[in-house]
């Protein structure tokens, strides 16, 4: 097949003058070379096409790909990760991962909340504050957690998000409407464990690969997964697979999310325990980062000895099944290796 790779690259953009926070989301240039040696190993033929205005550029010249291994993230607005599959759709052309709903749906937090007490899983219970007027209308027990409504890579959390009285829930809420531009999510606090569960596959074909606990060292910034510890995560934190009965739990609640929300090929989902150990979904990712050594699906996949090079070939299988139920998977070059499902308990 020929493959195009769409991406935001984080470089561009730093260029251009956004920060590094504004660009926390974006690929670096060793993950396209990753990507792009994967596909090429599997017997692709690959052509890197770049962000969504490079992508609206080359269909304007009349470029066609059999299949896009889409992984931008794009730039601006709560739908910003579906603008890529939209232009897509809108010309016929095949893409990995996630359609626009979903990606829309998931970027919006409260919203994908709204949709899993819907389907009865469990997620912390929450109050979206869309402007300081609604500050004086939040009641839910203390402590609180505050983040961005719509962000990836921990944008806006660090170690000031568990709030504890109004006054630091109004301080906090400020600074993410001033800064973010747009609503701040306010969740019951959950104080239990953390993990995050990697998926492969849509529907019916998709299954858990492993399941990793992220525990935070003690120079690590309190309470959570923050940005500053996902971007020094080799330093701040530890990624132990997590025991059997925690696996089990968790696995089972995370496909069944990704399955009710119409999640594809590869994504994850991370969830958090209350004091009790009752474990709560906090959110979904259907468009994963894929560097091979600092993404946490691609952890996942090292710690269940799942290789990027079969990461891929799941990713790329997937989404032509979906295409064509009877095209069959194709066999990795380096000798796919068994599946590392870790069996959901009943």
């Amino acid at each position: 097949m020929r493959v195009g790779l769409t991406y935001d690259l984080r470089v561009e953009y730093l260029a251009a003058g956004y920060t590094e926070e504004e660009t926390a989301e974006f690929d670096r240039p060793d993950t396209i070379d990753a990507i792009e040696a994967a596909l090429q190993e599997l017997g692709h033929r690959t052509d890197r096409i770049g962000n969504v205005r490079q992508l609206v550029g080359r269909l304007a010249r009349g470029d066609r790909w059999d299949l896009v291994f889409n992984i931008a993230e794009g730039l601006h607005g709560v739908a910003r990760e579906s603008q890529v599959p939209a232009v897509l759709e809108a010309y016929d052309i095949p893409y990995t991962f996630s359609d626009p709903l979903v990606c829309a749906l998931t970027l919006h937090k409260a919203l994908t909340k709204r949709v899993l007490r819907d389907f009865g899983l469990p997620t912390a219970d929450f109050f979206l504050v869309e402007s300081e007027a609604d500050l004086d209308r939040v009641d839910l027990p203390w402590p609180l957690f505050v983040k961005p409504l719509a962000e990836g890579t921990a944008k806006g959390i660090d170690g000031d998000s568990m709030v504890t009285c109004r006054s630091e829930l109004a301080r906090v809420c400020r600074r993410l409407l001033n800064t973010f531009h747009q609503p701040a999510l306010v969740e019951t606090y959950l104080s239990g464990r953390e993990f995050t569960v990697g998926i492969t596959g849509t529907g019916d074909r998709a299954e858990p690969i492993g399941t990793l606990e992220i525990v935070l060292l003690p120079q690590a910034e309190p309470h959570s997964y923050t940005y500053v510890n996902k971007e020094k995560c080799e330093e701040l934190c530890r990624f132990p697979l997590a025991e059997p009965e925690w696996a089990a739990r968790a696995e089972e609640l995370s496909l069944a999310a990704w399955r009710a929300l119409g999640c594809r090929d590869a994504g994850r989902v991370d969830l958090r325990a209350d004091s009790q150990g009752q474990l709560y979904i906090l959110e979904l990712n259907p468009l994963p980062g894929l560097h091979p050594t600092h993404s946490d699906l691609p952890m996942i996949c090292s710690a269940v000895g799942l290789t990027y090079l079969e990461l891929i070939r799941r990713i790329v299988d997937s989404a032509r099944l979906r295409l064509s139920p009877a095209v069959r998977p194709t066999a990795s070059k380096a000798g796919a290796t068994q599946s590392c499902r870790v069996a959901i308990q009943p």
